[in-house]
Order: C-alpha cells, then structure tokens, then sequence
C-alpha cells in the first residue's frame, strides 16, 4: 500500500497517538459519513474528511501531527456554530456522524496523564432527520420516506410498492401502498428530502430513473431493514404495544415500509427515540392524482426555476403559523376526492368568511403561538433548549385562549368543532406551570441557564443572590455581626490564605475570645486579632460552588419540565394540530375576502363550469406591479344536456394572447377547490376531477438524452396512457417540435383518443388551425379562440376566450414585439404573402377527408417542397435605407438610384 493509499485509508497504521486512534476507530464504523470529532469547543474532521469539509464550508485547511511521515489534514468547526455549518453539509448532500465527549476530561486524568477522554457518535445526521429549527423550513414538511417492493399485492399489476413516511421534526407518520403507474405521481406528492430504499433496488435503471427524479437525497440500505416477515413485530415494539390492532389494518407492503423507515430511524438517532405518531394509513385513491410533470408545469408549491416565490402556494399563504404553513403545502399537494370532505373544508372558510371579527381575532392570537410540534420533537430528542419549552407554554395558552373564543360561537362547522376538542384537551395547566417556570427571553441553550423565572424555585434563588450579590451578603452579615458583639469597626475581609474571615481590634476581640465554641482563633496581628465561623465557612462554600449549584438546580428543572412535557406530547400534538387547521381555514377565509375568491360546487357529476375564471398567481402579480387587471374567462366542459362526459375545448389564437394561462388558470382552479379553499371566479361547479394532467411547455433533458419533442411525447403518452372520464387534461402545443405533417398528424390522433378513448374534459391549445375541422365530426369538441385586434399594422392582444376559430396566429407581429430586426420582420411577411398565395391555389381543406386522418394526402403532396419567392434588390434596398440618418441630398440620391433600378428590371 503506497503512503497516499495510508493516508486516504488511516486505518492501516498502527503507530498513532491514542487519540488519533480512537479518530481511528470510530472513523472505521462510520465510514459513510463524514466524522465531526468533538475537541473541546470544536468540532475536528481529519483525513479526507477534512479536504472534503474545507472545500464544501469555505474553511482554512490545517494540518495536526505526522501520519507516516506526512501531515495529517485536518480542519474544525466551533461547537456554538455547528449548526450553520451542518446546514451547508446537509445541503450540499453530506451526511455527518456527530462524535461526543461522553465523559469529563478530569475522569480521563484520573486513568492516567495520557489517557483519552472516551468519545462516541451520538448521532448521524441526514437530510430527512433534521430537527433544530435553524437547519429547517418551518414553512415545509421535512420528510423521510421508505420505499419497499413486494411481487404480487392488493392492487393490480405484477408488483406492489410500499410508501412510510415521517417527519421527526412533527412526529407524523404516515403509509400508503401504491403500484407502477402512480409510483412516481405518489412519491411526487410526499417530497421527501430523504428516501431510503433497498440496495438492490436502486440498481434496477427503471427503479433509478423513478427515485431520482423525485429529487431526494438517495440513502440504500439493506434489504434486510425491510423484512415483512417481522415488520408488524418490529412496529409493535416500537410503539410498546402488544398488537397494531389498534392502529388500523395495514397491508403487507405497507409495513414493510414502515418497518424500513424505523430500522434506519434507529441507526441515525442511536437510542434516542423520536416521539413519533403511530403510523395511519393514507389511501392513494382518496387524492387527485397529479404527475411530477404537471406539479412542475402547474407549479403548485415551486416554479420552474425551484423558487417558492411566484409558486402557488406563495400566492394562496396567508397562514400564521409554521404548522398552519405546512398544513397548507400537504393539502395544496393532496387535493381530496370525495366531495363530503371536500365540503366539511369549504364549510370551515365560510365560517371564518361570514364572522370576520372572530377571525381577526384568532389570527392575532395565533401570531403569539409558536411551532409546537417541532419544539416538542427537539425536546423529546433531548436536544431542546429553553426557548422550546416555552414555545410550548406559548402554545398552550394560546391554544386555551382559542378554545374559549371558538365555544363561545354559534353554528361551528364539524371541521372547526373537531379542532376545538383537540385545543380542549391540550394540558393547560402544564402551559401555566410552564409560564410560571421560564422566563419571557429565556437564552437559546440550556447549558448557559439563567433561563427560570426569579421566585419559581426558593433554593434557586438564594444561590443566584449568593452568586450574583455575594458582596451584599457578606456585608449584611458583617452588620449583623458587628450588632451582636458590640464591635462596631468589626469588618468580613478574604484573602487566598485564609479565605473569608473576621478581623477587629485586639482591644474589642473579648466577646469573640470568650465563646472559643463559636469564634475560631485564627491569626493574631499588630493591633488586631482575625477568627472564622462555622457560619462564614459555610457562607465561603456556597458563594464558592452558588454558579455551579445554581446552574445544577436548573438543570433539574428544565429536565422536570421536560419530562412532563413528554408525557403529555399526545395533547400537545392534537392542540397543534388543531392550531394549525384554525390557521389554515382562518387563512383561506382571508384570501377569499381580499381577492374575490367564492366558494366552488364540487360533486361527484362530471361538470366543469367555470364563470369569470381568474389565474391566482397572475392576477396577483399583476396587482403588486400595480398595472392591468385581469381580464376573466368562462370556462364549461361540463356534458351537454343529459350527457354523462365532459367536453373538449380547442383553443387556438396566437402567441402571447393568453391561451396558456387560460390552460392553466382552469387546472389550479380544480386544485383550489378540491383541496378545500375557495376559487378566483365569480361561479365554479366541478365534478370531482380525479387525476390532472398538464403538458404545457417542454424543455431538453440531456441527461437522459431526450430532446424537447421527446420530453413532450413521453408526457403525451402517459396522459393518454392513464387519463379516464373523470380527469381534467390541459394540452399546449401538441406535435410542434417536429415537422408540420408529423406535429399536425400527432396532435390530430391525441385529440381523437382523448374524446374516444379516454373521454376526459380537457383544453387543447394550438396553433394548428387545420385541427378546428375536427369540430365537425367530434360532437364533443367545440372550438374557442383568443381574441386579438389590428391597429395600424399592430396586434392588440384582448385576452378574451370566446368561441371560433383563429385564422391567423399572429407570429410575426409577436416576433416584432421581441425585437426581430426590421428586416427580418419584413422579409417574414413577404414568405408568408407567398405562402398563403399558394394555399389559396391548393386549400388546406382539401387535404381533410370522410376519414379521421388526412386520407387523402398522397405521399408526393407529403412530401412537396414550398416554393419561396426570390428576394427583390429594390426592395432590400428600400428596406436598408433609415431617414433618420439621411439627408435631404442623401434621400433624393437613394431615390433617383432606386428609380433607375427599377427601370433597369423592366
């Protein structure tokens, strides 16, 4: 083995310091990772370790000792600072083993000068198991999820999947079993920051390409974690229970998953138990259906470019809290299906809605009420701090406070009663007993205390005035001393030899020499005499140990208060979960009152009618740049008559007009009102969509070698793969990334399956004119356009949908509005003059037969080359010339010039 192989492999040498082999060691059992070794007040990483850490956190690379003969890297971290630079790790895709000092440094000395103080890793730090609240998004769930594969199942198909996932910051837990088909629409929906999976399964490319495109960091294990054979075995005694009965019926793949999921939870956390929620199970099939794709397209919760802002959820939040914050991302990504609880959701907007005071007043309550939930987990993780515990008195009170106002109301809706039981039975007098303990700016750690209340603990407070006003106490004892004896320049002085003492003129000193008992003779001066008491001894010890005593009582309170809060962690969850739904409804109320937003129908009919429809982020951002309003659209794909299958609009118009927006703005509408809010509109009835589709916009995924055409195709085909009469499909330019003939002939047979074969409502915008034919012959098909207005040569966009069909797409006057230069602007419209003078001589009619699809092209027409009209010099020239830059002797000379060349062609 060559020194560099040493080096990078530090086990391999036998002649290290002690401490360097203790690095060693635990360094080898957690080769994973990277190691943070803790020195002190720092945090060190050696090695490779240290190279990668310099690099990633900006650091200065050192160097400690000699490691066969050459430098060992090192660089370190403050232990105050640890959690900014974890942060950075974790994000960058590190995971970090955190090694401890598990003892005191004088219990090392006492084994020997040259012992090492005994250290362990405490705990690995991953991306899905983040709890301190400076490393996390209190706007966003921080979840972990577990993905198994069993052969045969509940569902269809040759394989069944199963789905846990947590979030340790919360304690929630929940399971689902999916299968092939909405595998990647599922797990699309959880967004984990994590997801562990077998070993063998991230080597399957099919498998890969699904988990990598989730966007989570990837953690194998091995397959044994997820054995189904003592998965219910492994849950029951994690919950400490004899039988999950009591947590609901689970399938196979199920818990299998969750059992994964507990297996790794108990290799990174190392014996500390997150108080985690008994696993409950959520059916896939209760929740609309919505790909990776379209999540990107519609940008639900992120834009296209990963920001928050300009997103979906950016422009609906007016939530409080953190917990209400998140509450709000699940059910934005989860809208429900079944219109009951559908309703019970719109039930509890109205009533915040119509008793607007209530509202207000609860909101300004919910502003006091801190992230219980997480403060909870940090506490129970045992590493809590003093603000956590009080973020929880806060909570409770507030919590209290909105029990109150909500049982003093009238005609509570079910939603809003079932919160209330919740704040119910939240402990409030473990909330008052808090108050009473922490004080209102307690520090960030518990280590550095002075975090409880002055007057909560007697014991407490006299070491904090022995502590803090020791000078106080000595004199007020002097005076006492000094009025008892009678000795009035008696005075309490210290020094290093003696400690505190007693010193008075020889002369007085016989009250203190008759009662030896009591008054200890210690040193006789010139002129005076010195004694110590029993009292003053006693007095020296605890003003000596008063820090370090106080700092202890703390210490047993903050653990007290802790333990109980564990013990009540159940309530303490339900009263924030109820916060969280108050917030989120109290929100959705706020939001439909500032912004025009009214409550939908949604029932179970296949209806889809939508009066002065508005796009929520476009229309937000207009108002904030204070320019247009949005101009609304009616939108009905609902059946016709007595029909049972909804309608296909076809939209064609030009570029810029809004025809994607319209697409879009109908798609979020659906999400808004199945996730339980109210809708930008002046009227919504919709029948309960079940999947949403969206194939708007395409870029290349050079990575997996796919073109801008391919990425539209794969998303076309899985739309028309999987949509069904219950679906919403929103199309955008099908087939233009190819050849006229080969785009035009594709988007025809997609238009066609759709209203065959998958029966969906759907909006098909596109610039294919020759498509507004099918109206003919598809009865559920009805054409609508964008309309525009010329003035002068320019288009004037309306942004109004209204039904017909476009003639024109306007492209040449939206590339002059880009900028073309004049002279490609003008050249487009001499093509296009062409163009259309040879389709006057051959219709594009013609090539539209009794059949579905362009019969009667013959293969020599298919393949006809277009005839482009020769370029005029005149012209060109005419076109080069810019009066502004001429002169009037300049423009007469270009003008006789032209003439002559005119002449000169005839």
């Amino acid at each position: 083995m060559s020194e560099t192989q040493s080096q990078k492999n530090p086990a391999a040498d036998a002649r290290v310091t002690p401490m360097m082999a203790q690095f060693i060691e635990i360094k080898t059992a957690n080769p994973d990772s990277l190691l943070f070794y803790r020195m002190g007040d720092f945090y060190e990483l050696f090695f490779e370790d240290a190279e990668i850490a310099s690099r990633a956190l900006g650091i200065t690379l050192t160097k400690r000792g000699k490691h066969l003969g050459e430098d060992i890297p090192m660089c370190g971290v403050p232990v105050h600072a640890a959690d900014d630079y974890l942060q950075k790790l974790i994000s960058l895709g590190h995971r970090v083993s955190v090694c401890e000092q598990t003892e005191d440094p004088a219990e090392a000395k006492k084994r020997g000068s040259k012992s090492v103080v005994r250290r362990d890793v405490v705990r690995l730090v991953t991306p899905g198991t983040l709890t301190e609240e400076r490393l996390l998004d209190s706007s966003s769930n921080n979840f972990l999820c577990a993905l198994t594969r069993l052969r045969g199942g509940s569902l269809a198909g040759d394989s069944v999947y199963g789905l846990a996932w947590i979030d340790m910051s919360t304690g929630s837990f929940q399971v689902s079993e999916t299968d092939d088909q909405r595998l990647a629409a599922d797990l699309a929906q959880v967004a984990p920051r994590e997801l562990i999976l077998a070993d063998n399964l991230l080597q399957e490319a099919e498998m890969r390409q699904v988990v990598e495109n989730s966007g989570s960091a990837l953690s194998p294990v091995p397959r044994a974690f997820f054995d189904s054979a003592t998965a219910a075995d492994r849950l029951a005694h994690y919950f400490g229970v004899k039988t999950l009965d009591g947590f609901g019926t689970f399938t196979r793949a199920e818990l299998s998953a969750a059992a994964g999921i507990l297996a790794y939870v108990e290799k990174t956390q190392l014996g500390e138990r997150p108080p985690l929620d008994p696993p409950t199970r959520e059916a896939g099939a209760g929740r609309m259906l919505i790909d990776p794709a379209t999540r990107a397209n519609l940008e639900l919760t992120r834009t296209l470019g990963g920001e928050k802002q300009g997103s979906l959820l950016a422009t609906i939040d007016r939530t409080i809290t953190g917990g209400g914050s998140r509450l709000l991302a699940s059910r934005l990504a989860g809208p429900l299906i079944n219109p009951d609880e559908i309703s019970r959701r719109h039930d509890s907007v109205s009533f915040f809605l119509d008793n607007e005071i209530m509202r207000e007043g609860l909101r300004q309550t919910l502003k006091g009420a801190p992230d219980m939930a997480r403060a909870l987990s940090r506490i129970a993780l045992q590493r809590g701090g003093p603000r956590d515990i009080l973020a929880i008195a806060t909570g409770l009170q507030a919590a209290h406070d909105m029990a109150e106002r909500i049982g003093a109301a009238g005609n509570v809706p079910a939603e809003i009663v079932a919160a209330q039981a919740s704040l119910e039975q939240a402990p409030h007098s473990l909330g008052a007993e808090l108050l009473k303990a922490i004080k209102e700016e307690p520090p960030l750690l518990k280590r550095d205390g002075g975090f409880v209340q002055a007057g909560y603990n007697p014991d407490l407070d006299e070491l904090r005035a022995l502590r803090d006003q020791s000078r106080k106490v000595i004199a007020r004892l002097q005076a006492d001393y000094a009025e008892e004896l009678g000795i009035r320049s008696l005075k309490i002085k210290h020094n290093n030899v003696l400690g505190w003492f007693i010193e008075a003129p020889t002369a007085q000193c016989d009250p203190m020499k008759n009662d030896p008992g009591r008054f200890i003779h210690r040193q006789s001066m010139a002129g005076a005499m010195r004694f110590a008491t029993t009292e003053l001894a006693d007095l020296e010890s605890k003003i000596a140990s008063a820090g370090e005593r106080s700092l202890a009582i703390e210490m047993e309170i903050f653990d007290r208060l802790s333990a109980a809060i564990v013990d009540a962690g159940d309530r303490i969850k339900a009263a924030a979960q109820g916060l969280a739904i108050l917030d989120v409804s109290a929100a959705l109320a706020k939001l439909a009152q500032e912004d025009g937003y009214v409550r939908p129908t949604v029932d179970n009919s296949r209806a889809f009618e939508i009066k002065a429809g508005r796009h929520p982020v476009v229309e937000q951002a207009l108002r904030s740049a204070g320019g247009e309003s949005f101009v609304a659209n009616d939108a009905n794909l609902g059946p016709d008559g007595d029909g049972d299958i909804g309608n296909i609009w076809l939209i064609t118009g030009p570029n810029m007009a809004g025809k994607s927006t319209f697409l879009r703005q109908n798609a979020l509408i659906a999400v808004l009102a199945q996730m339980g809010g109210f809708v930008p509109a002046a009227h919504a009835h919709i029948g309960v969509v079940d999947r949403l589709f969206s194939r708007v916009g395409a870029a290349d995924d050079l990575a997996r070698g796919r073109s801008t055409f391919m990425v539209e195709m794969v998303e076309t085909a899985a739309i028309l793969n999987q949509a069904g009469d219950r679906s919403l499909v929103i199309l955008d330019e099908i087939g233009r990334g190819t050849a006229t003939f080969d785009g035009l002939s594709i988007a025809w047979a997609t238009i066609e399956h759709l209203h065959e074969v998958n029966k969906s409502r759907a909006l098909f915008a596109t610039h294919y004119h020759e498509l507004t034919a099918l109206s003919a012959k598809l009865d559920r098909l009805s054409n609508a356009t964008v309309q525009v207005k010329e003035w002068k040569g320019e288009v004037v966009f309306l942004h109004e949908i209204v039904p017909g069909a476009a003639d024109r797409s306007y492209g040449i006057q939206v590339a002059k509005l880009a900028g073309l230069p004049a002279a490609v602007v003008a050249r487009s419209q001499q093509v296009l003059s062409q163009l259309e003078e040879q389709d006057r001589r051959a219709p594009s009619e013609a090539l539209i037969d009794e059949l579905p699809l362009f019969a009667s092209i013959t293969p020599a027409a298919a393949n006809a080359k277009t005839e482009v009209a020769k370029s005029d010099p005149v012209l060109d020239e005419l076109d080069a010339l810019d009066p502004d830059d001429m002169t009037p002797r300049d423009a007469l000379e270009a003008l006789y010039r032209l003439k002559s060349a005119r002449r000169q062609e005839h």
